[in-house]
Order: C-alpha cells, then sequence, then structure tokens
C-alpha cells in the first residue's frame, strides 16, 4: 500500500472504526487513542497491509488488542479509578443512547463484541469467528443471547417509561 492509498484508507475507514470501537468498549476517549494507535502499527506495516485481504479488519482487531491491553494494565493499578471522571462540558446523552448504552454493558463482554462486530461492523457469522477466534457456532450463540438479553431490557424500559 502506498503513501497515498494509506492516507486515503485512513480518512475512509477512521470514523467507522472508531464508532465500532466506541459500541464495543463503551468509551469515546479510549476508542479513538485505540484506533490512533492501530493505525500507527497499520502505517508501519503499510506494505504488508496490501497484500492482507482486509485491512480495516486487521486495524480493528489490533485496536481490540490495543483496548484489552490498556484496560488490563488500568485495572491494575488503583489510582487510574480515581481519574475516571466524566469530561467536564460535555453535554448529555439522549434517554433512548443511555438505555441503549445501559442494556449493552449488562451484557458480558464477549456477546457485546459479537453483537457490535455483526451489526454495527456488518460482519459474517464467519467473519467475527476469524476476528475473534472462536467458533462459528458460539459466535451464534452469542448473537442469540446478546439479543434476547438485549429485547428484554429495552422491552422491560419501554414498560417502565412514563405514557408507555
Amino acid at each position: 500500500m502506498t503513501v497515498e492509498e494509506f492516507e486515503a484508507f485512513y480518512v475512509q475507514a477512521v470514523g467507522r472504526l472508531t464508532g465500532q470501537l466506541y459500541v464495543m468498549l463503551g468509551d469515546l476517549q479510549e476508542a479513538e487513542d485505540v484506533v490512533q494507535e492501530a493505525f500507527i502499527k497499520g502505517w508501519n506495516r503499510r506494505r504488508q497491509l496490501d497484500r492482507d485481504a482486509g485491512p480495516e479488519a486487521w486495524v480493528r482487531k489490533v485496536a481490540w488488542r490495543l483496548a484489552v491491553s490498556r484496560w488490563r494494565f488500568r485495572h491494575r493499578t488503583a489510582e487510574a479509578w480515581g481519574r475516571r471522571a466524566a469530561p467536564p462540558d460535555m453535554p448529555g446523552p439522549g434517554p433512548e443512547h443511555v438505555v441503549l448504552v445501559e442494556a449493552l454493558r449488562t451484557l458480558p463482554a464477549q456477546q457485546r463484541r459479537t453483537i457490535a462486530l455483526h451489526y454495527l461492523c456488518d460482519l459474517t457469522v464467519e467473519q467475527i469467528s476469524g476476528e475473534t477466534g472462536l467458533s462459528a457456532s458460539t459466535v451464534k450463540t452469542h448473537l442469540g443471547r446478546g439479543r434476547a438479553a438485549l429485547a428484554d431490557r429495552l422491552r422491560d424500559n419501554v414498560q417502565e417509561a412514563p405514557g408507555a
């Protein structure tokens, strides 16, 4: 991949990948950071990315692994929990956003990741299996259980809403 091709790839994919990682991680700043770091790693490997069938999948996978590594580091560092305050001067999310994010957060991490890869990244079961290392049947199980759990949680929230 030439410099110009990589720059075009970056412009075309950075927003989409950041959004996908945001859904998987639940933290926009973290998603932006790991996607940028993954693109930096991709820059150093741009000639190999050209031979790979899916440079976007490669960047997404690297960003996910970076996020996991960073989480593990922060988890071991007690002082990091004190810095998890919300950024100042940010408008609050709408009620429908809060309900969806809360419902997604109740899912186990692997189900949430599988749901995001399937519905947000538009990956097939086979592609998710290749990216995550899970068997196709495990991916299908995560999708089915995740959809059922989200449906129950979102239905409960609609029934609890005033005027529903």
